[in-house]
């Protein structure tokens, strides 16, 4: 989603705490007296719900529900389906042209560092929120109307609307997770929980997107369905109406080319710095070199001939099925894994990941049935297998970027981060493409499709030689060298401030001293991303 961090900033140093866009209404203080460890079971989901209600405004909750739990869970896993079929079914498209297409659509979510610069530094009309969850949902509702009552909408401009969608989803995210860090750094022993929220209403509502997406498609065809998005899209418009934000006025504007600047120059300096240039290298090559023939594979699954002719709504549950799997991989990192060094996590996923894809070559070439499973129950197996080991793969990236995020800047270059996966998501998708196309897979001829998932298979393989990049130490340890730990005065770090700031590894709770907690709180919060963006990426993948 996530993917998928913040932030932020008052312009006058001495009424800092004042002007700070705090969404929360009691005084910074202390930790509830229960707080337990981040991670920890909640015996009640009503209770633990009702006290983030209370602890973090109720506006705050309402806009995490409608942008991770509506906008990007449900809305995403309706989108993934009815756009698959749009592409296949309105624009008529071969594979390998949807393939590429996919890859575009994910362009908005490769600058999500200048949106959240400019939720950061920039407010509009003095809010530095609510306008561009207006914004964001407004460019959706009109986005999604294009695409579903226009019945002969040339492909490109279908590909610019759907772009635009995808634009309004991701300067969403970056706004809520703007406010999920302003909240973290406000009140450190609540970061977990607020995301444990938002993994849950991301999960939650990709579920249920995804098990309800073919009935809809079916019911309704591809371009209703996509129609149905502006639901979403108004309930983001109606949560930035909402939200609790506070107004600045005589906002200096002339002061934003100087923070552009000054956190521009900062992330330069910091990609310079061989500790954090050979990781982000490895995160690009190995989801560039691990190719997606997904679009392939889909066109398979639904013709009547060559494939098994699934139906609408049974492609939705397979997506299901895989949303379920990447949640158990979630889970399995959680409880057993993140304590594993990333090379040593990293090299075990990397090879599953290469293993697993064989299943889709078992399914092609039919061989589950003569093993006597048919095919319906195969490609569940499939899926969940396939997505559970991608989150697993995907888990350890997210925490080793969160370890190379200077002082300061901890949300925009973490941010950066994502937009470098997304990158190389979109250049494996764009490969995916060629070699479906260098392989004459198209709308009604399969044959070697068995050829693509081999070579796919073999060059997900190829990462492995590149884990030299890959620092050898565990999430607890600091990656960073000291003079970029050290971050300026608190006022300047909250006036740059961050744009993605998540936490997916919490120490254990700081002070219930509230000087020690302010002082202490960098030290507690490791830059993630929710799977927001993760749930989201793995969604598209």
């Amino acid at each position: 989603m996530s993917p998928q961090p913040p932030h932020d900033i008052p312009e006058d140093k001495g009424s800092g705490r004042e002007e700070t866009n705090v969404l929360i209404e009691e005084p910074l203080g202390s930790p509830p007296p229960k707080a337990g460890r981040a991670g920890s079971w909640v015996p009640s989901p009503a209770a633990w719900f009702r006290m983030l209600v209370r602890e973090l405004h109720w506006s705050f909750v309402l806009g995490v529900v409608a942008t991770y739990g509506i906008s990007q869970g449900l809305g995403g896993g309706i989108t993934r389906v009815a756009s698959d079929y749009y592409w296949k079914d309105v624009q008529k498209v071969q594979p390998s042209a949807a393939q590429v297409y996919h890859g575009v659509t994910s362009i908005p979510w490769m600058v999500k560092p200048l949106w959240g610069l400019l939720t950061d530094v920039l407010p509009v009309a003095g809010y530095r929120r609510r306008p561009y969850f207006v914004f964001a949902g407004i460019m959706g509702v009109i986005a999604m109307l294009i695409v579903s009552l226009h019945s002969k909408l040339h492909v490109m401009f279908a590909l610019l609307a759907l772009m635009s969608g995808s634009a309004s989803v991701a300067i969403a995210d970056v706004t809520i997770d703007a406010c999920v860090a302003e909240n973290s750094l406000i009140y450190p022993h609540l970061a977990a929980d607020m995301i444990s929220l938002n993994g849950f209403c991301a999960s939650v509502g990709g579920l249920i997107g995804f098990s309800i997406s073919g009935f809809l498609v079916h019911a309704i065809g591809s371009q209703g369905a996509l129609g149905m998005l502006t639901i979403p899209s108004a309930l983001v418009i109606l949560a930035g109406l909402l939200i609790k934000d506070v107004h600045i006025p005589n906002f200096p504007y002339g002061q934003a080319h100087k923070k552009f600047s000054e956190a521009s120059g900062k992330m330069l300096m910091t990609l310079k710095c061989p500790e954090v240039w050979r990781p982000c290298l490895y995160m690009y090559m190995s989801l560039a070199l691990s190719v997606e023939i997904q679009e392939g594979m889909f066109y398979w699954y639904t013709d009547r001939s060559a494939g098994p002719s699934f139906s609408e709504g049974f492609i939705g549950f397979i997506f299901a099925i895989g949303s379920v799997g990447s949640l158990v991989g979630v889970l399995l990192y959680q409880n057993i894994l993140k304590d594993y060094s990333f090379r040593s996590l990293l090299f075990s996923s990397q090879l599953l990941l290469s293993l697993s894809g064989m299943l889709d070559l078992v399914l092609v070439l039919r061989l589950n049935l003569k093993l006597g499973i048919p095919d319906y129950y195969f490609a569940v197996i499939d899926e969940g297998v396939s997505k559970m080991i991608n989150r697993l793969k995907w888990m350890p990236l997210l925490v080793l970027g969160s370890k190379l995020c200077p002082s300061g800047i901890e949300g925009t270059f973490f941010a950066l981060l994502m937009s470098i996966d997304n990158i190389g998501l979109m250049t494996g998708s764009w490969f995916g493409g060629l070699l479906l196309h260098l392989l004459k897979i198209t709308r009604t001829e399969f044959k070697n499709l068995w050829a693509a998932i081999l070579i796919r298979n073999a060059m997900r393989l190829l990462p492995l030689a590149l884990l030299f990049l890959v620092p050898r130490s565990d999430p607890n340890s600091i990656l960073l060298p000291a003079d970029l730990l050290a971050g300026d005065d608190g006022a300047e770090a909250h006036r740059i401030g961050n744009v993605e700031l998540t936490s997916l590894d919490m120490e254990k709770n700081s002070s219930t001293n509230s000087s020690l907690q302010e002082s202490k709180n960098k030290e507690h919060l490791d830059v993630g991303q929710d799977d927001d963006e993760a749930s989201l990426l793995a969604n598209r993948g």
